[in-house]
């Protein structure tokens, strides 16, 4: 309806995904895809139907763009919810058709002939009088991309783990530091923003033994507290909430007690008014003990030792005393974009070939809400949770390799800086490409099938179904079968008439799947 009501800008947000290498992701919480479901992903891969719809809405715009910019026009109202608009300029002419209905088609009547409307759409008439272009119908193909397996070498089975002892003890005390402060000091100035991890270290002298709460407020993201060397809690903000409290029970002995705080961030906000001011870290506190009594001692104006962590050295495990660090793979053939497989790690940062890939954390799963498990666009689009996917699935499970970060022929070293003792066991490389395609139209229709780039071709026709299809892309059941000249082909393009039905099939919408 934005170009039906004289708008002429169209923007994009986004048109093209991509990903966040290295620290530069948003947040908190955003790991490095960037995929934004755009019309090119992630990745650089079509994404159909979306992108094959958008290019027939903006080839019909194109062609009628001078009557749109410069011709008069008129709404006429048929009824509260449909509207057609005519565009003239000099003797040619232009209609829009909208149905503003969330749940019901409409037949209108326009200058003689009647056209369906589905729900919650638009009609495109670059001569008034023949449909070019529908929101709801869409003739473009769908895409099923795929992860396929690495066929140079059997993964995860072939992926030989080493392992490192981590020597914590260093960072127990707070003896040695980069320098001290008798505060809380703001992160991301203190490291510089040359990295996402921080130790803030104090002591204090405690006569005999005691237990004592450790409260720790603190403005993101993610915290882990030690006591005398033992690890005694751990926190994150929830649902990328800024700031947030951990609450430990802990006991303190006769003497000198060592109390190490490790704060992580995980991506900085970058949008909003003033996000460049938002804190990170422990800045200002306050770090109490706090008796069975609710009587506090605040560590706050102490005297603290801080120590950055800078690089793939030190804290890679903080829940064990081993931890996953390296194993060598055999780049997949091809030309296809490479994935790698993080499920079963908990969180880190990944690094191939010195190369670093970013932020993981496959452990952290997507909340579960409304618009997950039924999807339909009708109506407006309202809180923006419509037909959403991946709830309660890991946040992201597949990171992005580039092809130029690979060496083909020879070893390739995976590290991992896992932070809480993830299980490697099923890290494995993939391809992604297309798999099925699909496509729905009608008799007097041109549809083309393609499987894309790098001259993948069309392997089978797994179903051509005139008037009856079941199931989804990838996963159709048809009732009767047609004919489709397409096999061997990299793009195939073909007019749908009623030769192509087999005997006994009915006309009406065809729906085609095939493999690439």
């Amino acid at each position: 309806m934005f170009f039906q009501k004289r708008g002429s800008l169209q923007n994009y947000y986004m048109y093209h995904g991509g990903t966040n290498f290295g620290r530069t992701s948003g947040g908190p919480y955003i790991t490095t895809s960037y995929d934004y479901d755009a019309p090119l992903d992630e990745y650089g891969n079509l994404r159909q139907p979306k992108y094959g719809h958008l290019k027939d809405l903006h080839s019909v715009i194109k062609s009628i763009e001078k009557i749109l910019v410069h011709g008069e026009y008129v709404d006429t109202n048929y009824s509260d919810n449909v509207t057609v608009t005519k565009y003239t300029l000099d003797s040619t002419s232009v209609c829009f058709i909208n149905n503003r209905n969330d749940n019901k088609d409409v037949n209108v009547t326009l200058d003689g002939n009647t056209h369906l409307l589905p729900a919650w759409s638009v009609s495109i008439l670059p001569d008034c009088k023949t449909v070019a272009f529908n929101s709801a119908k869409i003739k473009a193909q769908t895409t099923v991309m795929v992860k396929k397996a690495n066929m140079v070498e059997k993964e995860p089975e072939s992926l030989k783990w080493s392992w490192m002892r981590e020597n914590l003890t260093p960072f127990m005390t707070d003896e040695k530091g980069s320098y001290r402060k008798n505060e809380l000091l703001e992160q991301i100035v203190t490291s510089t923003d040359q990295s996402d991890y921080l130790w803030y270290r104090t002591s204090l002298d405690h006569k005999g033994e005691a237990s004592y709460t450790l409260f720790v407020n603190t403005t993101g993201h993610e915290l882990y507290a030690f006591v005398n060397g033992m690890l005694v809690g751990k926190n994150h903000s929830p649902n990328g909430v800024f700031v947030f409290q951990l609450e430990s029970a802990i006991k303190l002995h006769d003497g000198k007690n060592y109390i190490s705080l490790l704060n992580a961030t995980i991506g900085l906000k970058n949008y909003g008014p003033l996000f460049e001011k938002m804190p990170a870290g422990i800045v200002g506190g306050p770090v109490k003990l706090i008796d069975n009594n609710g009587t506090g001692i605040d560590l706050s104006n102490s005297s603290w030792s801080y120590k950055v962590i800078i690089g793939r050295s030190t804290l890679t495990s903080l829940a064990t005393d081993e931890t996953t660090t390296m194993t060598t793979f055999q780049a997949p053939a091809g030309q296809d974009t490479v994935v790698v497989d993080l499920l079963g790690l908990n969180k880190g940062v990944a690094w191939v070939n010195g190369n670093n890939l970013g932020r993981y954390w496959p452990s952290y799963t997507a909340a579960e809400m409304g618009g997950c498990h039924h999807c339909d666009y009708h109506g407006a689009e309202g809180d923006g949770q419509k037909c959403l996917t991946g709830c309660g699935e890991p946040s992201q499970r597949y990171y992005h390799v580039p092809r130029s970060f690979l060496k083909n022929g020879e070893p390739n070293t995976l590290i991992l800086f896992e932070e809480a003792g993830g299980d490697p066991s099923q890290v494995s490389f993939h391809t992604v490409a297309a798999g099925s395609v699909c496509v729905s139209a009608e008799v007097g229709d041109a549809i083309t099938l393609s499987c894309g780039q790098h001259s993948k071709t069309i392997s089978t026709i797994d179903m051509t179904s005139f008037g009856v299809a079941r199931g989804q892309c990838g996963a159709y059941e048809g009732g009767c079968e047609s004919r489709l000249p397409c096999l061997g082909k990299e793009s195939c393009t073909v007019q749908i008439t009623n030769a192509l039905t087999g005997s006994g099939c009915l006309s009406g919408v065809l729906t085609i799947q095939a493999s690439c």
